[in-house]
């Protein structure tokens, strides 16, 4: 079957799916056990407001993030929740064996069917000498990444071989976790040939142009996850009920991001000290060259008419929001004003697949 050609008035006025992406963020004077309870936190509160999924990322050798293994705090959000999708956004596979991610979600897919998400992303989540560690195996070639690929569909599809017999990824769950491939643009034709759902991490690169999505789009080829293409957006979002508020929120967040470029790694809670706070003129340039636009921030009118454009700009099935915020009830309280301004509750049924 040859790659389809997809009409594009879906880019207009259509509408989507709202999801979440929490990194457990270990916050000023608290514990790696606090940032995970806090995620549980969201996830229960995002399985009440409506949102569709909520996605947890890998992480390594940085001490304001806790969420290393998602596969693992999966279980403990699927159980917690009810009815929202768990995924990992993503597991970054380079770092593991093929056969141990395919185990590890079929037994999740066995004790949650039809909820279950694998994210996967190429780059190691980490620094090049911790990639080393979690895979000493890794190349770092571009070629393996794609082969590994390859390898997790076999599994998958309990095709997977060896000279010496069948090698079977157990469980053998009834369904498959629904596999979305992250990529800034590079690996978008290569998630549609393989029918994955495509998710574009602006949150990450703020440079990644809509014709990433086109690209995914006309090299999709229906598979037994997907019949259409999917294409996810992941935003750092700050809403609030004043623009005075979300600004400091986006410039809260701002510093935290510069600082992990620059190894510092500075969390700001105090909106005071956020307020007098002075960008140097290298963080300013940091900001402009990498940050400028990976988050959207105002009021909730203003952030639903940023994340409208931007979702019909790339023709996103879905976004997936990412909150940051000084505390903790600024942050519940930007996915409440978000949930409330999309009437997440009366359009989830209308919304979901």
């Amino acid at each position: 079957m040859s790659p389809r050609q997809y009409d594009k008035t879906h880019m207009k006025d259509h509408t989507f799916r709202l999801s979440i992406l929490d990194q457990s963020i270990v916050r000023n004077g608290k514990s790696a056990r606090d940032a995970v309870a806090e995620t549980v936190q969201v996830a229960r509160l995002a399985d009440q407001l409506g949102y569709y999924r909520f996605w947890i990322s890998e992480h390594h050798n940085n001490k304001m993030i806790a969420g290393s293994t998602p596969e693992v705090l999966m279980v403990k959000l699927a159980e917690v929740t009810e009815r929202i999708r768990i995924g990992s956004g993503g597991i970054m596979l380079p770092n593991h064996s093929s056969l141990k991610v395919a185990e590890n979600f079929r037994m999740l897919e066995a004790l949650y069917p039809g909820r279950i998400d694998l994210g996967i992303g190429r780059a190691p989540g980490t620094d090049r000498l911790t990639a080393y560690l979690l895979n000493p195996s890794n190349r770092f070639a571009e070629e393996d990444f794609e082969n590994k690929l390859n390898e997790l569909d076999a599994f998958f599809t309990d095709t997977a071989a060896t000279e010496h017999g069948r090698i079977l990824a157990v469980p053998m769950a009834d369904t498959r976790p629904q596999q979305w491939l992250l990529s800034s643009g590079a690996n978008a034709s290569l998630a549609g040939k393989m029918g994955m759902g495509l998710g574009i991490p602006i949150f990450i690169s703020g440079r990644i142009a809509p014709e990433a999505a086109e690209t995914y789009r006309n090299a999709f080829m229906p598979s037994d996850m997907f019949d259409k293409p999917e294409v996810l957006l992941g935003l750092f979002v700050a809403c609030a009920e004043s623009e005075e508020k979300a600004e400091l929120m986006r410039k809260a967040l701002l510093i935290t991001l510069v600082s992990m470029d620059m190894g510092v790694l500075k969390s700001m809670d105090n909106y005071e000290e956020i307020e007098q706070y002075q960008f140097s003129p290298v963080e300013l340039d940091r900001i402009r060259q990498v940050h400028q636009n990976k988050v959207v921030a105002g009021t909730p009118e203003q952030v639903k008419a940023r994340l409208d454009e931007l979702a019909s700009a790339y023709g996103a099935d879905e976004i997936i929001a990412t909150v940051i915020a000084p505390t903790l009830e600024d942050k519940t309280r930007s996915f409440e004003l978000i949930a409330e301004t999309y009437k997440l509750h009366d359009r989830i049924s209308a919304i979901a697949e």
